[in-house]
């Protein structure tokens, strides 16, 4: 499902055209001779009208945006309203649902690592939902741990007694080597320059034994099939720069010297109401009040609907579009 012309959205002279790079090898296998996979705009939140590419690694399959935004336009990309710094706006219905998703999630990670974590780190922690859980577990705040590039929500949690940085993993320098036993990336990889030395550093933080649990969206899933040249939700364009399959993931997880032990496959319901919202509100019948009802944020019979249609599909072995990679140091 794809239209070739422009959308008449991004010719508004209004919507920036921003500074970009070019990105020419892969960071799973160093190849530099690649393909084009999938072209588009930033349908989500219009912060620019440039058009975007996937580049598809010869080699190995990695897909990543190349060119890709200039960190010097990472404010323009992720704007104040970015709903990662908005979750207390998100309907209380949607809400409740969402924490009910998060606490099963976090079961099977702690089944896997086999006992309650004596220290906890989340990187991308958002307002800090997944910080305050731990310690409901009993983890003390002192042993918690969490990573967010907005300075406030980071002031804030330092003021309830977490260990929080304003920080990139890359250059972060306020955790100990082998200090942590459970260490969570929820759909941040895919957002990062260089997933390579992001997973790299983070072994480093993990105590012999560790648990790295990660999770970041699937290309190998029915709806990036459906839309995968250029509406599929799961691009997030521009704000993804790297996706990946089963296999990819569990290779740039072995390069960092950690051994992958599950791979669970989580609901990925947004990602299939954003595909079936772009294809409609872009393609050329442009039909915005239909493609409305498929608005995550906005519309929650809808998510809910897709959450337990992605819910049925999980329970029957299928690959959804939201994969959770669970790896452990030796």
């Amino acid at each position: 499902m794809h239209a070739s012309s422009t959308p008449r959205e991004f010719e508004d002279s209004g919507i920036p055209t921003i500074d970009a790079e070019a990105v020419p090898q892969c960071v799973v296998c160093a190849g530099s001779t690649a393909g084009v996979y999938a072209e588009g705009y930033d349908y989500e939140l219009r912060t620019c009208r440039n058009k975007w590419a996937f580049s598809l690694c010869d080699g190995c399959g990695h897909v990543w945006l190349n060119p890709r935004p200039a960190v010097s336009e990472l404010p323009v990309i992720y704007p104040s309203t970015y709903y990662a710094y908005n979750y207390e706006a998100i309907s209380p219905v949607a809400r409740r649902a969402k924490e009910l998703l998060d606490s099963r999630k976090l079961r099977r990670i702690l089944k896997q690592l086999g006992r309650e974590p004596a220290s906890y780190m989340d990187i991308g922690c958002g307002t800090g939902r997944f910080l305050r859980t731990m310690a409901a577990r009993g983890v003390p705040r002192n042993r918690i741990h969490g990573l967010e590039l907005d300075a406030q929500v980071v002031e804030r949690l330092r003021g309830e007694g977490f260990q929080a940085w304003c920080e990139r993993v890359e250059t972060c320098t306020s955790v100990e080597p082998g200090s942590i036993d459970l260490a969570t990336m929820f759909h941040v990889i895919e957002h990062v320059d260089q997933p390579d030395r992001v997973l790299s550093r983070v072994a480093e933080w993990l105590a012999p034994g560790g648990i790295l649990a990660l999770e970041t969206p699937n290309l190998d899933s029915l709806d990036a099939r459906v839309f995968r040249k250029r509406y599929w939700g799961g691009y997030h364009i521009p704000r993804h720069w790297h996706l990946f399959s089963p296999q990819t993931l569990e290779r740039l997880v072995r390069l960092a010297g950690l051994e992958p032990v599950a791979t669970i496959y989580q609901t990925g319901h947004s990602f299939w109401m954003y595909s079936f919202h772009h294809w409609l509100r872009y393609e050329p019948l442009e039909r915005p009040r239909l493609a409305s009802r498929f608005d995550p944020v906005r519309n929650v019979a809808t998510l809910a609907g897709f959450t337990l249609f992605d819910t049925v599909r999980a329970a029957l072995g299928r690959r959804t579009s939201a994969m959770l990679l669970i790896a452990r140091k030796p």
